[in-house]
């Protein structure tokens, strides 16, 4: 056999490292960009909504920014990429972040009986129903709710407010009074019976208000304290917080909804910023933080680079693996409204994407995203397939998953049936 040259050799291996580094192409090109200004404007142009905002980054530059309409709407005051919105449970993975740090220190492990730290939490018993008189019916718990319950939302705990007399009970214990702390609320909620057994049904509630409460328990800190200390302050994300000075209140976007004629009817400021606009005792862990779109995509860049942004490490590799990967039983077949999003399981604090979309109408995106959502219909993804974040910014109720859809639409292309592999 005939040796091949030297030179020929070499230039045959840069070729293979050269293939082996391509990139993906890019997602978001001049056509997505001019698609993505056209779908945000249409949803104020159709008063879907009165204002609206997105950031994304593709392989750590940002690659789009544009926003439309009003943060508020009476006043003319434009939405802007300063403006401070309500994130509602998009506190959420923030939330999970801060726990998962005290994981890597080997605080806790998943598996470990939430009891174990927290014994307001012991020998819970469930909800079973009523009897003919209308007193419950309870039965005592399978086994311990586990701290990986509550990053999953398989606990039991529930907020509903339509369950015959159990939801009655768990108003009146009140525990998430704002005038509560921590402490408090943990040793009302429980006292409250467990709406069904542990890993029985996926169930959204107060599962990550107990996260911040269990953070400050295992860290023997403040939440908010811990939070911005170890998440918050070292991420430089300045703009988000629970409580809006005076002096920044301007720069909050109004909420909204739509009356019965289709109009937007935007929400009088003091009461829908109360939580805000005050400094209260609760600090809850799945809900009550405000910020801005480059604020959160910090956020959302730090989870893209496995924990790491500019020489910051918050988290381990491994750990944003961990919470990016699908920890929900597939045995597990009562997920209240979780099909909604796709085909998708659950992680600690996001949804996971395990499928292609299995029609058209589902949402777009990659498998392997994790990504979650607020109340007001704000949305961010992480696809570190293509090292794409997006950060969607409006302030609409009730929630309008509409929007998403049409938003991931425009970012990666109107989906079909051929591109899911389907």
């Amino acid at each position: 056999m005939k040796r091949i040259p030297q030179l020929f050799f070499i230039a045959f291996l840069v070729i293979e490292m050269v293939m082996a580094q391509e990139e993906t192409p890019s997602v978001i090109t001049e056509i997505s960009k001019k698609r993505l200004d056209s779908t945000l404007k249409s949803f104020v142009d159709n008063r879907d909504v009165a204002g609206v905002s997105a950031l994304i980054y593709e392989k750590g530059e940002e690659v789009y920014y544009n926003a439309f309409g009003y943060a508020d709407l009476k006043k003319r005051k434009p939405m802007e990429r300063n403006t401070l919105v309500q994130i509602y449970s998009m506190t959420k993975p923030i939330t999970g972040t801060a726990l998962m740090s005290l994981y890597e220190k080997g605080k806790f492990k998943l598996d470990d009986p939430l009891e174990k730290y927290a014994p307001e939490f012991a020998n819970m018993q469930v909800y079973k129903g009523v009897d003919s008189t209308g007193k419950m019916i309870l039965e005592p718990i399978k086994r311990p709710v586990t701290i990986r319950d509550i990053t999953r939302h398989t606990g039991g705990f529930t907020t509903r407010n339509d369950i015959p007399r159990l939801s009655t009970a768990l108003r009146l214990a009140d525990p998430f009074n704002w005038e509560n702390n921590l402490d408090q609320m943990a040793a009302r909620l429980g006292r409250v019976p467990l709406w069904f057994q542990p890993e029985e049904k996926w169930e959204y509630g107060p599962s990550v208000d107990i996260q911040a409460f269990l953070v400050e328990r295992i860290s023997g800190q403040p939440y908010a304290e811990y939070l911005q200390e170890h998440v918050l302050g070292p991420l430089n994300m300045k703009e988000t917080r629970y409580f809006v000075p005076k002096s920044d209140q301007k720069r909050m976007s109004a909420t909204y909804s739509h009356d019965n004629l289709g109009f937007l009817d935007q929400q009088d400021d003091q009461e829908s910023h109360a939580y805000n606009y005050g400094k209260w005792n609760f600090t809850p862990g799945g809900w009550g933080l405000t910020s801005t779109l480059d604020d959160y995509m910090t956020f959302a860049q730090m989870l893209v680079n496995m924990g790491s942004l500019d020489g910051v490490k918050i988290l381990e590799p491994e750990t944003v693996e961990l919470m990016a990967t699908n920890h929900l039983d597939e045995n597990i077949k009562d997920r209240s409204w979780l099909p909604s999003k796709g085909q998708v399981g659950f992680g600690i604090d996001f949804a996971v994407r395990l499928r292609p979309p299995a029609s058209t109408k589902e949402n777009n995106g990659v498998v392997g995203e994790f990504f979650w959502d607020g109340a007001a219909s704000t949305l961010f993804w992480v696809d570190p397939v293509n090292k794409l974040t997006a950060v969607f910014f409006v302030q609409i109720f009730p929630f309008n998953g509409t929007l998403h859809k049409k938003f991931r639409d425009a970012v990666y292309g109107p989906l079909s049936m051929e591109n899911t592999g389907n």
